[in-house]
């Protein structure tokens, strides 16, 4: 039986503080499109379009609290309300891709294979600290990407590596690599990929 490896970035107080945060901001824009809407169509239909505001809103970061990832040997899975399955040694697709919200950005991992994608958060930095996956994790997926079908497998595998040696080292998380990278994607993107030669690049000028 392959062994099972949870790669969850988000750590539970930390889920637990951003519901509380969406729940204020949900409740917030759902008042304020109500409003607007209640000046042209009436008390009634604004309160109705607030509360469906809110429930999708509420509905959504339910939703997103639910998300797992893990790695069973070489096949990542993705688990809210179904369950969707990649395997790393198949995949058709492997790139890293860059989120940028509010000076936060996380670098993830986004996998495909015949129409089923997974992007998998590896680390999540702002100003020059941040969170990253666990040794044990980086470890397994660096050792799953290395059997991969797809050439950017083994690139990923060895920026995983140096990501772990940097660690090891005890290097402060903006001169890490994945941290580097990200601070290379573009400011002002909601979310980018970054193309395959240029990580190349960057992965070969690591030491």
């Amino acid at each position: 039986m392959s062994e099972v490896v949870p790669l969850n970035l988000n750590e539970a107080g930390t889920v637990r503080r951003r519901g509380c945060a969406v729940v204020g901001v949900a409740v917030v824009i759902g008042a304020a499109i109500g409003g607007m809407v209640g000046l042209v169509g009436g008390q009634l239909a604004g309160l109705i379009t607030a509360a469906a505001v809110m429930i999708a809103l509420l509905a959504l970061t339910w939703l997103s609290g639910r998300r797992r990832l893990w790695l069973e040997g070489t096949t990542l899975v993705a688990k809210t309300v179904g369950r969707k399955t990649v395997d790393l040694r198949h995949a058709d697709r492997l790139e890293l891709v860059v989120t940028d919200v509010r000076g936060t950005r996380t670098i993830g991992l986004l996998v495909a294979r015949r129409g089923k994608s997974i992007n998998l958060p590896v680390a999540v930095y702002a100003g020059t600290g941040g969170r990253e996956l666990g040794i044990l994790m980086l470890r397994r997926l660096a050792d799953a990407l290395a059997t991969s079908e797809n050439t950017s497998g083994l690139v990923f595998s060895e920026l995983l590596v140096a990501q772990l040696r940097a660690e090891a080292k005890g290097d402060p998380a903006a001169e890490r690599p994945l941290y580097r990278l990200a601070s290379l994607a573009p400011s002002g993107r909601l979310a980018q990929r970054l193309k395959t030669d240029a990580v190349t690049r960057f992965v070969a000028s690591l030491d």
